[in-house]
Parts: structure tokens; C-alpha cells; sequence
């Protein structure tokens, strides 16, 4: 179970990390400005095992790599969301951060709600609702167990 912080459609990795953090060295120093021209409170109140709940088209714009990976370094369990941009889908997968198509669940909560995902099951409890989200492949999933692409390469009969 964790805590929902809820963002609008069309999110895209600028809002996600500003360009301009880009410049720092590491990641732990980026996380800082997570989201903060959407949620100036963002990355001093999500805790590990939050939620990322967004409408449609989640992560456009640029493919940076950064953006799921502030996301992750902060702790986020998941991002739930109806679509995600193609790269920005396939970045979380490969650096570990699950990102679950989940139709219905951005109109059912709001930013401080609980929510339980079951990756296994495929579902979100949400409110005492429940509602069916995508199932990872094994393959995808297995990337995701392992941590990452690169982890899973480096580890291929995990």
C-alpha cells in the first residue's frame, strides 16, 4: 500500500526533470526537483512505495533517461496510468521502474489517497474498488525483478 500523487494528461519529462537539472552529476541529486513546477512538494513528501497516478500520455516529450530514474531514486513503487509515451514506457522498464496501463484509476483517486497495486494479479485497489490493470509479460517482469535491463543481462538465468 502506498500513497497516490496524482498528475494531470500529457505529463512530459521536462515537468518530470527540468533540463536544467540535467547538469548535475548524479541522480540522488537531481530527485530533489522532481515534478517541481507541478508539485513544488513533491520530492519532500513521496515516500518509497508512493504512486505515480497520471492521465493519459504519461512521460512525452524528450527521452531522457532521467525521468524515471528521479522517479525510482525517490522510491516510487509504480506509475499507473491509462498511456504512457513509448520511450518513456520502455526507460522505466529498463532501469526497473514498473509502469502499469491502468484504465479508470486516475478518475477514482486523488493526490493523498492509499492505493495497493498486485502485480501479479494484475489489479489496483483503490477505495474499495478494484480495477484490472495491465499484466507485465514474464519477460518484462523478469527485467523488472531483476532491477533493470542491465542487471538482467548480467544475470541471464535469474
Amino acid at each position: 500500500m502506498g500513497k497516490v500523487f496524482r498528475f494531470h494528461k500529457d505529463v512530459d519529462t521536462d515537468q518530470i526533470i527540468a533540463s536544467q537539472y540535467l547538469l548535475y552529476p548524479t541522480v540522488d541529486e537531481m530527485k530533489v526537483h522532481a515534478f517541481e513546477s507541478l508539485d513544488a512538494n513533491f520530492a519532500s513528501e513521496v515516500k518509497p512505495g508512493d504512486f505515480v497516478v497520471a492521465d493519459d500520455n504519461f512521460g512525452c516529450g524528450s527521452s531522457r533517461e532521467q525521468a524515471p530514474a528521479v522517479l525510482k531514486a525517490l522510491g516510487v513503487r509504480a506509475v499507473l496510468a491509462p498511456s504512457f509515451a513509448r520511450i518513456f514506457y520502455r526507460n522505466c522498464i529498463n532501469i526497473g521502474l514498473p509502469a502499469i496501463v491502468c484504465d479508470g484509476l486516475y478518475a477514482a483517486v486523488e493526490t493523498g489517497d492509499e492505493i495497493t497495486l498486485d502485480m501479479e494479479k494484475g489489479t489496483v485497489t483503490a477505495k474499495g474498488r478494484t480495477f484490472p490493470c495491465t499484466k507485465l509479460p514474464v519477460h518484462l517482469q523478469k527485467i523488472l525483478d531483476q532491477g533493470g535491463l542491465i542487471s538482467s543481462l548480467d544475470n541471464p538465468e535469474a
